[in-house]
């Protein structure tokens, strides 16, 4: 059914890093949503009312929300499909957050509505007409969302589209919520306590504010900058490494524009006493092929690194082994050797996560001061010249 409908309603369907093709999924998953969550407040509107549940009518009201939040994120859609100008050199991608954030506040308002009135129906129990309609009602609610979670979860995943994944994983609660609505309307009737009608209401409005809060956490997070995927930096440190004459990555940055709009900026380290133009034509392949395979511009820096040199090579060994034992999620990098008279520089940058760098506990001090000790007793006329900065996409470093 799903292959059906993306085959009749989606031209080149397969090609899901054209932005056209992309939109068009995203409006299909939309448009289909707004339908079927239409349909189902409808049908528990009225079986609510007529059977006098605010269980039943606060679940269609969920329904009613979740449409609203298809709508919106089908504005989204469409706006984040508008190209780049010169107003917005980055594309107008981020829309589809800003639409999430919108549907976020909106299913909090919803949800602090019913748990009102669901306090008001513990306090103030009124009697609940048990029918086989609203019982047909609720199952065929929980069988169309279920279908809806698979639908969105189908198209999110090929498009990639966090919106989509998390209207999927809403669509497969509302399941577990009208469950506990069925299960009211049935207690109700077996046991003739009224006041489990309203419970359950109240039960649906607690789980329509934890999702929305949730929501809005997910939303706002690569609005304020969240951290990358560690897998999506390990897939780019990799690829890159992948290259000939590649012998490091580091100082990662991924920027997040919007769903399928990044733009990422690293250094790559490669020998010094190879042919600079050879280097240069390997950054130019590895930065293309990051866009045409990847959908990603990226921005990358040629650091020259002495190789061959045995003491060099002994001291690099003897960094990465000892920032292992320490802290496997820093890494060092920018390794210089400058003899002197007297003494011998080790100049390198050490990159670790963000709060080390301004936490009370002072951990990336503490890092870069154990690591220097560990140099001077291995070399007691050693001077270690550290630049301690954060790690702008923490993953599992690789070296070659």
């Amino acid at each position: 059914m799903i292959d059906l409908l993306i085959r009749t309603f989606i031209k080149n369907h397969k090609n899901t890093a054209d932005r056209t093709v992309r939109t068009a999924y995203g409006n299909l998953a939309c448009i289909i949503s707004v339908i079927c969550n239409l349909l189902l407040f409808a049908g528990k509107a009225t079986v609510g009312t007529l059977s006098g549940s605010v269980s039943i009518t606060a679940d269609g009201l969920n329904n009613l929300s979740d449409a609203s939040s298809n709508l919106v994120s089908l504005v989204g859609f469409k706006l984040g499909a508008r190209p780049a100008d010169s107003q917005h050199p980055y594309g107008h991608a981020r829309y589809e957050y800003l639409a999430g954030l919108a549907v976020s506040v909106m299913i909090l308002v919803i949800g602090v509505e019913l748990l009102k009135e669901s306090f008001e129906k513990v306090l103030h129990p009124t009697p609940v007409q048990f029918g086989w309609l609203p019982v047909v009602v609720l199952l065929a609610s929980i069988l169309v969302k279920l279908w809806m979670s698979l639908l969105n979860r189908r198209i999110g995943r090929t498009i990639q589209s966090e919106t989509l994944i998390a209207t999927a994983a809403d669509a497969r609660n509302d399941v577990v919520a009208t469950g506990a609505v069925l299960i009211a309307s049935v207690l109700t009737y077996l046991t003739g306590i009224d006041r489990i009608d309203g419970i359950m209401g109240l039960g649906v409005a607690a789980f329509i504010l934890y999702s929305g809060i949730q929501l809005v956490r997910d939303t706002i997070d690569p609005l304020l900058g969240a951290a990358p995927d560690p897998e999506l930096g390990e897939y780019i440190e990799k690829k890159a490494l992948g290259y000939p004459g590649v012998l490091g990555v580091h100082d990662l940055m991924i920027h997040d524009y919007g769903p399928g709009n990044r733009l990422v900026s690293f250094h790559i380290e490669m020998d010094a006493s190879g042919d600079v133009m050879k280097s240069h034509d390997v950054i130019d392949n590895i930065e293309r092929d990051l866009l045409v395979q990847d959908g990603m511009i990226a921005t990358i820096h040629y650091d020259p690194v002495v190789t061959g040199n045995p003491h060099t090579e002994e001291i690099r060994t003897f960094l990465q082994q000892e920032v292992a034992r320490l802290d496997p999620r820093a890494n060092v990098h920018d390794l210089r050797i400058v003899p002197g008279p007297s003494h011998t520089n080790v100049i390198f940058d050490c990159a670790v996560p963000a709060e080390y760098v301004t936490d009370k506990q002072h951990r990336g001090v503490t890092l870069v001061n154990e690591l220097r000790t560990a140099v001077q007793q291995r070399w007691p006329d050693h001077f270690c010249v550290i630049k301690l900065e954060p790690d702008y996409a923490p993953c599992a470093h690789t070296q070659e």
